[in-house]
This record gives structure tokens, sequence and C-alpha cells, in this order.
């Protein structure tokens, strides 16, 4: 299975969760923060506008992306955790 995300959205693999501090304490699975960051999968063509034209995203697959914490939707693609969000929830690119 395969998704090919719509207008201005971004497919968005999220980062693993850190499982120690940086003491070197382990972390149980439930006390570790969700991520905040992740790399884009796939995106859409970009946004249509209204006289049938298209503005095509500045991001490419394969950016480090920041988002929200409660941005974007979950999805489960073959058994691994991704979000789909609008371009626009995104809050930076990490270069």
């Amino acid at each position: 299975m395969s998704i090919k995300p719509l207008d201005e959205r971004v497919l968005i693999k999220p980062t693993e969760p850190e499982t120690r501090t940086a003491s070197g304490i382990y972390l149980p699975e439930g006390a570790a923060e969700k991520p905040m960051t992740g790399t884009i999968v796939a995106m859409g063509p970009g946004k249509l506008n209204d006289d049938g034209s298209r503005t095509p995203l500045t991001l490419k697959k394969g950016d480090t992306v920041i988002y929200g914490k409660y941005a974007g939707s979950e999805v489960d693609i073959k058994g691994v955790e991704h979000k789909i969000c609008r371009a626009s929830e995104l809050l930076g690119v990490i270069e």
C-alpha cells in the first residue's frame, strides 16, 4: 500500500522517540515524548488556486521538518506510523 497526498498535504515519517536521557537513564515507553520532527516521504502537487492553477510546494521529499504537537492525522502504513498534514501546519525545515 502506498499513499499519495492530495493538494498541499505532505506525508511525514516521524523520527524515533528518544529512549535515553542525556545522562544515560533509559526511559520507559510511556514516558517518552512524541517526536515533533520527521522526514517528508511523499507530497501532493501543491495548492489548487481558484483559477485552476497550482502553487507548488517549497518543500521536497527527504526534507526534515518540525510540526506542531497536534498537527495532522496519524496513519499506519505497513505497521509504521506516519503523519499526513497540510504544508501550512509545518513550522520549519531543519537544515
